[in-house]
């Protein structure tokens, strides 16, 4: 699926989501985060990852927006309220 995170298409698929966020330790959540093979990601770290990206370069939710287009479950904030 082409997606655009900070301007640039990207072409991905579930599976390479899942292989790029294998071995990545999720950080802490703090805001929008993304379900991945069982493990809970910030959206902005899925993002760095796969795009080589400075996680200034982009938002939060062009991740958000691109992960549930894959059929990834995201979260709108953490459960402590914090965005």
């Amino acid at each position: 699926m082409r997606c655009v995170i900070a301007g640039y298409p990207f072409d991905l698929t579930a599976s390479e989501v899942e292989q790029a966020m294998s071995g990545v330790a999720p950080e802490a959540v703090t805001g929008q985060s993304v379900r991945i093979a069982r493990r809970t990601y910030p959206a902005k770290q899925v993002g760095a990852v796969l795009t080589g990206q400075d996680r200034r370069d982009f938002t939060a939710a062009e991740v958000v927006r691109a992960m549930r287009r894959l059929g990834f479950t995201c979260n709108p904030e953490s459960a402590s309220g914090r965005t």
